[in-house]
């Protein structure tokens, strides 16, 4: 490149001329170099931002304030929690909202699909907590931990009136390390000592009903964390080979989680360029359309009630709207039409607020409305107080819905 800069110089002075092709690559050299140097300068610009203004003056004076005058030592984190505690609150946005670090640590856990523990689910009784679940040859279940085990202590704390976050933290720990459980099962106490593992939340769920020659698929979708669309896809699958004739999609008291996962888990059923769902943003609306080829046209039954909301209410509304082989089952959804972000804090704490609302596919707000569905179907009593599928009043609709007529 130097070699042909002083040329040019050169030719400024003696009139000599360049080739077409020197000129060519002089030209392609000088481009090149301004666009490198442009976003050099773009990108230093962009990361040297700082937004400064009045207001924002006044908080920081506030907090120099507060912490050169009060009468007494104000921790650091606490004055910033409470400030953007309090900025999330004047929004007046149920779904805008401060979480200290404990509920940042149960949100976390909730929707990133894995944590380290022990692989059980208990239940507080006003007391201890009782076992209700241990996960097939998870860590709990290999070192003897069964249902209906009461909790007494954790490496030897006793953990009356002990739960939630708090009894979370006596049991997590680094992976492969060990933690002490001492539990009482009927008349005898005992201790496990159980080694902490990598646990993967089981989000998605299958099952088969043969009904009248029928072989209808059933996944239940708990949540939609990081890796329910492995574990949806794994079940599909797994049901497809057993030929079902239907599926249901069990979206009951599912409270939503990662758009990446439901756009993947729609992507099975809807051919490219299908509208999954729109984003509205500021008077902006944005198309999101499907990722995939593949298309399935069995009928699916799409189960769902008040708890069902958010990224389930959008799976709901695209089988509705798209899928002509589709019927929704159950009570009406709950009614969440907006999108949050998520921002850690240093402290440990984090925020969530909205930043846009989603519409169904044909561009309707289901926001504090919710889907109504095609089919209406109250739960009875029975399955409240001992659900099971025997006494589903809403999965059996699903069932009969499905169930082809001799």
């Amino acid at each position: 490149m130097r070699k042909f800069i002083y040329k040019f110089l050169d030719g400024l002075k003696d009139d000599s001329k360049f080739s077409i092709f020197e000129v060519i690559i002089i030209i392609l050299i000088a481009i090149i170099f301004g666009i490198i140097v442009g976003c050099f300068l773009t990108y230093n610009k962009k990361s040297n931002t700082i937004y400064r203004d009045d207001k924002l003056d006044e908080i920081i004076n506030t907090y120099n304030s507060i912490k050169d005058n009060y009468y007494i030592d104000v921790d650091d984190d606490l004055l910033v929690n409470g400030a953007v505690s309090g900025m999330t609150e004047v929004l007046n946005d149920n779904y805008s909202n401060f979480m200290g670090d404990e509920a940042t640590e149960d949100f976390n856990r909730s929707v990133n699909g894995s944590f380290v523990g022990i692989g059980a689910s208990v239940s507080y009784d006003g007391e201890y907590n009782r076992i209700v679940k241990v996960n097939n040859n998870g860590p709990a279940y290999k070192a003897g931990l069964r249902v209906n085990d009461i909790i007494l202590s954790i490496d030897g704390k006793d953990t009356k009136n002990i739960y939630g976050s708090e009894l979370n933290k006596l049991v997590d720990g680094k992976k492969d390390s060990i933690v002490k459980i001492k539990i009482k099962r009927g008349n005898d106490t005992k201790t496990f000592s159980v080694k902490r593992k990598l646990i993967e939340i089981e989000s998605a769920t299958s099952n088969i009903f043969n009904e009248k020659n029928n072989i209808i698929g059933y996944i239940d979708v708990d949540i939609i964390a990081t890796n329910t669309y492995k574990q949806f896809k794994s079940n599909l699958d797994k049901l497809e080979k057993n030929n079902i004739d239907s599926l249901i999609i069990d979206l009951r008291d599912n409270p939503g989680g990662h758009l990446s996962q439901t756009n993947e888990i729609l992507s099975l059923f809807f051919n490219r360029k299908t509208v999954l769902y729109q984003i509205k943003n500021k008077n902006k609306i944005k198309k999101i359309y499907s990722l995939d080829n593949n298309k399935r046209k069995y009928p699916v039954a799409i189960i769902v009630n008040g708890g069902s909301a958010s990224a389930a209410e959008i799976i709901t509304a695209c089988f509705r709207d798209n899928y002509k082989n589709s019927i929704v089952v159950g009570t009406n959804t709950y009614g969440k039409g907006s999108i949050q972000r998520t921002i850690e804090l240093s402290t440990g704490a984090s925020l969530k607020y909205t930043t846009e609302l989603w519409l169904t596919p044909k561009g309707k707000s289901i926001n504090k409305i919710g889907i109504n569905p095609d089919v209406d179907v109250e739960q009875g009593q029975d399955y409240l107080l001992n659900p099971s599928f025997d006494n589903d009043l809403q999965l059996k609709k699903a069932i009969a819905l499905l169930t082809k007529k001799d």
